[in-house]
């Protein structure tokens, strides 16, 4: 039988406990506002605005824009104090087809790659960009993405040249840089390691992502992710706050959670939710989608700029982009931290 004094004592214990998690609660709470706090138009402009310029000639996988727009994010990333996923942020991977004339896609398998060099073939150097937060369990992994990659430029053409490729996809890039920064102003480590991913080639056939998921030895880690392809833009203007929403229909609270960031923090936003039992087509998610990897994906649908040397940074919606990227920063925050 316990003395008065003893449950005191224990009353005192599990008070203490309490004031604890809810401090660890508040602490969480705070870490995520203030991370989306650090969310703004001015540095989605920077990034779209540089990466869309002409000196960067449309940003060509293994093309000198592309390489330039590679040196520019990771520099980005070591600024923030990002740690590389591997040695240095880059993952570099080669490409090969079939000479010019000749029917055939860019290959990154090693079978295939040996039957090319047995010929005259193309060969393409491409660079992945990789960067993580460390999570309290290394068992578990989720990624964000966005190709940086673009489609060049066209020196017949006459009036413009170049495609610059604000929405497509520089606009991705914004926000998976802002994402980055992010969870390192939260000042909290995310319980699963969170890896910033840019790839290189989406334009070429996937080819980044599919390569990182050939060869990421913790590739059986990764328990969600989440992509960017074309956030930019108004595929209806009548519609300005428009933005679809795809995600793994096994996974309703991918859902649940845009509905939540959207209305807790008043987003300025109205998805399409489209649950898709096998997310495989249209980016990168392709890539993870294959491996039974659960995906979410935003995007803005087309518009008469897609592929064409008007996808010009002055047509950017700077507003949806910023929400569109709070709200996904909330989501993987989510992601990084709860079960699903």
């Amino acid at each position: 039988m316990k003395t008065i004094g003893q449950y005191i004592l224990l009353f005192l214990l599990l008070l203490t406990c309490r004031q604890t998690v809810q401090g660890q609660q508040l602490s969480s709470e705070q870490g995520e506002l203030k991370g989306i706090s650090s969310i703004n138009q001015t540095t989605a402009k920077a990034i779209v605005g540089f990466l869309a310029s002409d000196e960067l000639e449309g940003r060509e996988a293994g093309w000198k824009g592309g390489k330039i727009a590679g040196n520019y994010i990771a520099s980005l990333l070591a600024q923030m104090g990002i740690k590389p996923v591997f040695e240095d942020y880059f993952q570099p991977f080669e490409a090969y087809r079939v000479e010019r004339q000749k029917k055939g896609r860019l290959e990154i398998h090693p079978d295939s790659i040996e039957k090319f060099k047995q010929g005259v073939h193309q060969k393409y150097e491409m660079r992945n960009i990789l960067a993580q937060i460390e999570g309290e369990n290394p068992d578990e992994i989720v990624i964000v993405g966005a190709h940086y990659d673009h489609i060049g430029y066209d020196p017949m053409l006459e009036n413009d040249q170049i495609y610059n490729g604000a929405d497509d996809n520089a606009s991705g890039v914004s926000a998976v840089l802002q994402i980055a920064r992010a969870f390192k102003e939260s000042g909290i480590r995310p319980k699963r390691t969170v890896i910033f991913a840019f790839w290189d080639g989406e334009e070429k056939g996937l080819l980044g992502s599919r390569y990182f998921t050939q060869t990421f030895v913790s590739i059986n880690k990764v328990k969600g992710y989440l992509n960017f392809d074309m956030i930019g833009r108004n595929h209806d203007e009548t519609n300005p706050q428009q933005v679809v929403f795809f995600y793994t229909a096994g996974k309703p609270a991918f859902e649940k959670w845009l509905k939540e960031s959207i209305r807790n923090y008043a987003l300025k936003l109205k998805p399409d939710y489209r649950a898709w039992e096998n997310p495989v087509g249209g980016s990168d998610n392709t890539s993870f989608a294959r491996l039974n990897i659960p995906i979410m994906w935003f995007h803005t649908d087309g518009h008469p700029d897609y592929h064409m040397p008007g996808d010009e940074t002055d047509k950017i919606n700077w507003e949806k982009l910023t929400h569109i990227t709070e709200a996904s920063f909330l989501c993987l925050w989510k992601m990084a931290n709860e079960s699903f």
